[in-house]
């Protein structure tokens, strides 16, 4: 996203869910009762997928965090929910190995093990590439990081920078460098994690001649530079690989929150009105936790020629990288 990278872990939504009583006061707007907020999600990730397999069959679905929707019940005593699995291509989770108290320190065993419950259950009923984000910057950790997410059969990306403006320069070569084309997730076998590179380059283009200068097998990037969209073109350049090979594009989209800096946003907006918007992110301000499941927020998101992955289907990128999937742990708790 631009200006500002979500850490998508409870911590967050411990702050945020102490804010949510006032948030129903100034919105009164209660929400529905029995609502099961997890099924929520998991029906708009499975008709996001729909929608774009419906126009590129080929078109890769990835969500990021919320592993949690694998399984049945929520919990590591349920079955997989194999419609949500058969709906995606890939998961992405932050902070598996590294960063998921502070950047540059484990992860504790127990929320390491309750992660990887899900993503090993994704893995093994399906064709779902798992792709690990740690934070982590000592050379020593993000050498352990590529080589435990390696050894797991995960795809995996040691971010030296929290806020994902920057192309590492470790490791030089990059983990598992190659000259293949990368068709399909599966054959990837790198990633790089970029979508905050306004402060990094001048302007787009500097940003497409950068990231064709590397030989990473796909790029999870935004759709604006600066508010800008990239065009068809740049799109079609940032897809080769400097040594000659292709990499996919998968474009961020964060379907949890509404941010007031995209283009969708529209003067007077706020908590409350429209109904879909609950409270101000406290941890990012200018977001905003929506009532996913409302029509009017998913009429945003996808589903029709305005809609935010229209938009990216149109611009010629391989796949989604959807963001803020756990915003269900806000409405539960």
């Amino acid at each position: 996203m631009e200006k500002m990278i979500k850490i998508s872990i409870s911590t967050i939504f411990i702050v945020l869910v102490s804010n949510f009583t006032a948030c129903h006061k100034e919105a009164d707007n209660p929400l529905p009762s029995g609502m099961d907020y997890k099924q929520e999600m998991r029906d708009f990730v499975k008709n996001i997928s729909a929608y774009a397999k419906g126009i590129n069959p080929d078109f890769f679905i990835i969500p990021q965090n919320g592993a949690e929707l694998i399984s049945t019940t929520g919990d590591d005593e349920g079955s997989p929910e194999m419609d949500y699995i058969n709906a995606i291509d890939g998961i992405g989770q932050e902070s598996l190995n590294y960063g998921y108290s502070a950047d540059d320190h484990e992860t504790p065993t127990t929320e390491n093990q309750w992660m990887k419950t899900f993503l090993d259950m994704a893995k093994n009923n399906g064709t779902v590439q798992i792709m690990v984000t740690d934070y982590c910057s000592s050379h020593s950790k993000m050498d352990n990081s590529y080589a435990v997410n390696h050894l797991n059969n995960y795809l995996s990306f040691a971010a030296d920078h929290r806020e994902l403006d920057n192309i590492p320069n470790y490791p030089t070569p990059i983990y598992n460098e190659n000259s293949d084309i990368i068709n399909n997730l599966q054959e990837a076998k790198n990633f790089l994690y970029l979508i905050n590179p306004d402060n990094l380059f001048t302007n787009r283009q500097d940003f497409v001649d950068a990231v064709k200068n590397t030989n990473y097998d796909y790029l999870i990037m935004d759709f604006f530079f600066n508010g800008e969209e990239f065009t068809n073109n740049q799109i079609e350049e940032l897809k080769q690989k400097a040594n000659g090979g292709e990499r996919l594009l998968i474009c961020y989209m964060s379907i949890g929150e509404a941010e007031n800096y995209r283009y969708y946003w529209q003067v007077g907006w706020k908590p409350g009105s429209p109904s879909f918007i609950e409270k101000e992110n406290p941890n990012w301000p200018g977001n905003y936790v929506v009532r996913y499941w409302d029509s009017e927020w998913q009429n945003i998101i996808f589903g029709n020629d305005n809609s935010y992955l229209k938009k990216i289907l149109d611009a010629g990128f391989d796949g989604v990288y959807l963001d803020i999937i756990d915003a269900f742990e806000a409405f539960e708790n």
